[in-house]
């Protein structure tokens, strides 16, 4: 039955089956995050499409982690010189030159390490940013449905998926299709990778603010800026980062 008590009842093992099934890779990505940080690094995520909602689960937001950076088609706009209607492409993200751009756009340092979330895993942009970001010596963590990439043709001219490139792989649970209440006549309704991508950030923030704590280290978080005081504490983060983080609207 199609209900929100029926969409509830076929999430629950969805997350359940992620928190087991993935505890092993969010030990290695935490890793991976927490020793760039350490280092001075950034966390650098980006996501097009629904997958965006994961990279700003990660990046600029209360109880989150202050060295990080949201990488958007938009950066193409908003920090580069493309005209702004080139964003009237609903099939921009499988354009594998724009990659490039972002990468540029962003200006890493060599310590930073890199999340890409894709549902498929298998747009040019993304794709072609995972490669650019490994042969430039970056981790990358990759967030994506193993189901759903092994089921469809990669996109890329290279045959790669996200998956095949990452250092660590982070399966979403999301089945092919993303959506989990099948219809009669076919089809499903209710997509699942935004709610499971958002509990894989914050379990990765906990793991990285947890590694933090057992070096003796205090974590750079955010605070609400909606409390007293929390645009002053985070202001004062922020300026650490100052040259390294870029934060708009």
């Amino acid at each position: 039955m199609i209900s929100a008590q029926g969409y509830a009842d076929a999430v629950r093992p969805v997350l359940d089956r992620l928190l087991d099934s993935e505890a092993d890779g969010i030990t290695r990505a935490a890793d991976l995050i927490a020793d760039s940080l350490r280092d001075g690094g950034v966390l650098q995520a980006f996501g097009a499409g629904h997958s965006e909602a994961f990279a700003a689960e990660l990046v600029a937001r209360a109880g989150g982690l202050v060295p990080t950076n949201r990488l958007s088609v938009r950066d193409l706009v908003m920090h580069g010189d493309a005209p702004r209607d080139v964003l009237a492409d609903p099939k921009l993200e499988r354009d594998p030159s724009i990659a490039h751009q972002i990468y540029a756009l962003a200006a890493p340092q060599p310590r930073d390490v890199f999340v890409v979330a894709s549902q498929s895993g298998i747009n040019g942009s993304v794709v072609e940013l995972a490669a650019l970001v490994t042969e430039r010596g970056h981790p990358l963590i990759a967030v994506t449905s193993v189901e759903h990439t092994a089921r469809v043709a990669p996109r890329h001219p290279s045959g790669h998926r996200l998956a095949d490139l990452a250092d660590v792989v982070l399966d979403n649970g999301a089945p092919y299709g993303d959506a989990l209440l099948p219809l009669e006549g076919g089809g499903a309704v209710c997509a699942v990778s935004s709610v499971t991508t958002a509990l894989l950030a914050q379990l990765l923030t906990a793991e990285v603010v947890r590694r933090f704590h057992q070096a003796g280290e205090v974590p750079p978080i955010y605070l609400s800026a909606n409390v007293p005081g929390g645009d002053e504490h985070n202001l004062a983060l922020e300026s650490r980062y100052a040259a390294l983080i870029r934060r708009t609207a």
